[in-house]
């Protein structure tokens, strides 16, 4: 027998989802994060894994992995040192960026230091003109001396950013040989490599990230893939990529920053797929880990992909998946400042000492605890054994608060959790507005191993009717990586008109850009299968500084259907923006392609349940909310099988998370086991 696992590390828990490929079976752990040496909980959880379950790690055939490691490099800025070399008279480029204030509201706010210092930053004398053509070659002297410098400044890694180098990479790539002959100890690493995109701080700046994590990215992921053969995984593991597929490790080593935002990522992708079999059309993706709280959006079954996501203190301009990062997460603290207002977040007890109630050294309050104190966790085991819940610790965390406050225990425990759900209601409603969306027109899919326990609060100050709890909420990341494609993005920057001329110059790029997505899907990842393709261009009116992506159909490239390429652009400008101007000259800025490669077979959909039961709660408990107790049962998540019903209030208690249901919401079950959570309203 065969098995895929799928693995996410989080900032206090790292996930296993483990699919058994002959029968369908998913099984799920979690294990304690290990930050101060990461990789250990992996193998710690293959142990468990056979332990537990008895598979042995030579019958795992798919590996898929998502970490944090890259992003926390830039976080906490344990990166490389790196040199930056662009075309002389740009040194500024990272320093003057957009101009933009980090808060408009406070005159003081400073924009945060670049991760290359300006003395770090070298000129080079060369010059590539906007149409490619090269008016100054590069002056190879001055390279080797800047190498010298930058060597002398104790520099360990060269990004090379030229002006226009998108439009023809010739000086680029002949700065980098020189620098690798020169110096062949350093990394290098090429902006036209990393995304090769019009506009030079985007470029710049997404470059030197890449640069900046590329050599700890590689050596972690060097040490996983010697640990998982020395442990008998034969697989190469795949990397969960910020655009919601996977890629082998071994391409991860070499371009990291298409891994940043992996975790992310594969949560929101594993939410679609659980939405698109439950038959949820539009859905928030709500993934509330330890640390934070993640939100998408996602319209038909598909996420809303964007760039320009922010990493740490800087942006990264690939496609990654659209996600809302609230600093609101499980382990998130709780303090009362110094005017006497409550706060919670955004600093996190993490996994170390984590929440007070895990009894494993924290002794400050946070979000976790308020729900232990109100009663909403009950006691026992959670994390799978990893964590016995101790109430008498949370009690005695939020007892400061209470007498900051002049409330009981409970009432600042509720407290907690108003505050706390008040500023995830603030973020979604900002995401919800900027994207022209009712929240009543959604369903909340709640996720990681808080994100069951706040979801009814929350969807009944939202005004959101319908939630849906997956079997395993907890693992959901882990699972979307095990369910995500292989894919890659591919762009190349045309600024042609739409007219004849222009769209003969899309026809070529376009399989120019064909072949390498085929390429990339048959000779990096070794698929064998045939590719999807999709393709779309960014477009705006001529005058505009901003572009817009605009879905578009090959045939139309190769027809030269100019009327069909601009009234698409139309359309979505009307969808977007509400008003479009068909005699106004349209401009296609880039060109993208998407080359998908699926790795898992589509599942068949849920079967209707018919019969119902009512199942039998296991114990009752006392639960704290709206100002008073109320009595609540509780029940074990692995009784409730298809057709099972309930009204809240409950507690839904299970390994690797916990679902609250209050009351006005009533609770059923599908074919998946998965938990639909309706207003009573709306239940039949």
């Amino acid at each position: 027998m065969t098995y895929r696992l799928g693995v996410d590390i989080g900032g206090t828990f790292t996930d296993f989802a483990l699919l058994d490929e002959t029968g369908r079976t998913l099984r799920s752990l979690k294990v304690l994060s290990r930050p101060d040496d990461p990789g250990a909980e992996v193998i710690e959880g293959l142990r468990q894994i056979e332990r537990r379950f008895g598979v042995r790690p030579a019958e795992i055939r798919y590996f898929t992995h998502g970490t944090t490691i890259g992003v926390n490099t830039v976080i906490q800025r344990r990166g490389a040192t790196l040199a930056l070399f662009v075309t002389q008279g740009f040194e500024d480029v990272l320093e003057v960026a957009r101009l933009k204030m980090p808060d408009p509201y406070d005159l003081f706010s400073r924009r945060p230091a670049p991760l290359v210092p300006r003395e770090r930053v070298w000129g080079i004398a060369e010059r590539t003109l906007a149409d490619g053509s090269i008016l100054t070659p590069v002056d190879e002297a001055g390279v080797r001396d800047a190498v010298a410098a930058a060597r002398a400044e104790g520099a360990d890694a060269v990004v090379i950013a030229l002006l226009n180098a998108y439009a023809n990479p010739a000086n680029e790539r002949c700065v980098g040989d020189i620098v690798r002959a020169a110096a062949p100890d350093l990394d290098v690493i090429l902006a036209t490599d990393v995304w090769p995109v019009i506009r030079e701080y985007e470029r710049t700046v997404t470059a030197t990230v890449a640069g900046y994590v590329r050599r700890r990215v590689a050596n972690y992921l060097t040490s996983l893939q010697r640990a998982l053969r020395a442990a008998g995984v034969a697989v190469e593991p795949m990397i969960t990529k910020s655009n919601g597929g996977v890629m082998r490790a071994e391409l991860g080593r070499r371009n990291p920053i298409q891994m940043l935002l992996s975790g992310t990522a594969s949560g929101v992708i594993g939410a679609a797929r659980v939405a698109e079999r439950a038959g949820a059309r539009h859905v928030l993706s709500f993934d509330v880990g330890g640390t934070s709280a993640d939100v998408a959006l996602i319209f038909d079954g598909k996420p809303r992909f964007g760039a320009g996501e922010m990493v740490g203190d800087f942006p990264i301009h690939i496609p990654t998946v659209s996600v809302s990062s609230i600093g609101a997460g499980g382990g998130s603290l709780a303090r009362v400042d110094d005017h006497g207002v409550l706060k919670v977040g955004p600093e996190s007890a993490g996994a170390n000492p984590g929440p007070a109630c895990y009894g494993l050294g924290g002794t400050q309050a946070t979000i976790t605890d308020a729900y232990a104190v109100a009663g909403f966790l009950g006691d026992g085991d959670i994390g799978y054994g990893a964590v016995r819940l101790d109430i008498a610790r949370a009690r005695a965390a939020i007892a400061p608060i209470a007498r900051r406050l002049d409330l009981s225990l409970e009432a600042a425990a509720e407290a907690i959790i108003k505050v706390s759900i008040s500023g995830m209601f603030l973020e979604i409603s900002k995401l919800l507005s900027r994207a022209g969306a009712d929240p009543r027109d959604f369903t909340l899919l709640p996720f990681g191993g808080a994100g069951p326990m706040t979801a009814c609060l929350l969807a009944r100050d939202l005004g959101i009717r319908r939630i849906i709890v997956p079997p395993t909420p907890g693992v959901l990341a882990a699972y979307g990586g095990l369910v995500a494609d292989v894919r890659n993005d591919f762009i190349r920057t045309a600024f042609v008109d739409c007219d004849l001329s222009g769209v003969r110059r899309l026809a070529v790029l376009m399989e120019d850009l064909e072949r390498q997505g085929r390429a990339w899907l048959r000779d990096d990842q070794g698929f064998a299968g045939e590719p999807r393709l999709r393709w779309s261009a960014d477009m705006r009116y001529r005058g505009q500084s901003y572009e817009i992506e605009v879905p578009i159909e090959p045939g139309w490239l190769e027809r030269a259907d100019i009327s069909a390429l601009s009234s698409a652009f139309h359309q979505e400008h009307a969808r977007l923006y509400e008003h479009a101007d068909p005699d106004a000259s349209v401009q296609i800025i880039n060109l993208r392609l998407v080359a998908t490669g699926p790795v898992w077979a589509d599942e068949p959909g849920a079967t209707e349940v018919k019969a119902r039961f009512d199942p039998k709660p296991h114990a009752s408990t006392r639960v704290f909310y709206d100002g008073g107790w109320h009595a609540a049962a509780i029940y074990d998540r692995h009784a409730l099988g298809p057709g099972a019903r309930l009204l809240g209030p409950a507690v839904i208690r299970q390994d690797d998370s916990t679902t609250c249901v209050v009351g006005g919401f009533a609770v059923r079950t599908d074919a998946d086991l998965n938990l639909h959570i309706t207003s009573t309203s709306d239940e039949a």
